[in-house]
């Protein structure tokens, strides 16, 4: 949420400097927020641009436990995949056992009991650039796969946050796809 804000406070202080609604000289501050806004490093990605690219990104959830690293039907070998296992599991607990991480109070756990917020934002800048000289690139395809053991909670809400991110971000065509929940017909037992 922090870096999303950035842009907008950038944009908020140049208009102070440039209206002299600051009250104090602050030259090396001003020229600070300059040389941030020349290098264009937080401005918003044109999601327009990600939307007519070539690119197709694939989310998976899996099960280490039960199907393994989902194969990359591109032919290009696979991409990133990022294991959840090390998390706190909300399916050690029995009111959790039978939601996904798509349910509200596995959500609430994940947020509030686990490190997902600190992974997911190491995932998000790493994916993210991939998906920037991707799509550069023109490449056609990128596969990000989140496995836990179940992939029934972690993996699941790992996935559906990316697609997100990645759908507000860039606009890019996505495939989402939760193998062990599909296959039961998210029906847990």
């Amino acid at each position: 949420h922090f870096l999303k804000s950035i842009p907008f406070a950038l944009d908020n202080v140049q208009e102070l400097f440039s209206q002299g609604r600051i009250a104090v000289e602050l030259p090396e501050l001003k020229k600070a927020i300059e040389q941030v806004v020349a290098s264009g490093q937080f401005e918003p990605f044109d999601t327009e641009r990600g939307a007519q690219s070539l690119l197709t990104v694939r989310i998976h959830s899996f099960s280490y436990k039960k199907g393994g690293i989902p194969p990359d039907p591109s032919g290009n070998g696979g991409g990133f995949t990022f294991d959840c296992r090390f998390l706190h599991n909300p399916g050690r607990y029995e009111p959790y056992k039978q939601l996904t991480g798509r349910d509200e109070p596995v959500i609430n756990f994940l947020q509030h009991h686990s490190k997902m917020g600190e992974f997911l934002n190491d995932v998000f800048r790493i994916v993210d650039e991939a998906v920037e000289n991707y799509i550069e690139r023109s490449f056609t395809n990128l596969m990000v796969s989140f496995g836990c053991t179940g992939g029934q909670h972690r993996s699941v809400y790992a996935a559906d946050a990316l697609a997100k991110h990645l759908k507000e971000k860039y606009g890019v065509a996505l495939e989402l796809e939760h193998i062990e929940q599909e296959k039961k017909n998210w029906i847990n037992k």
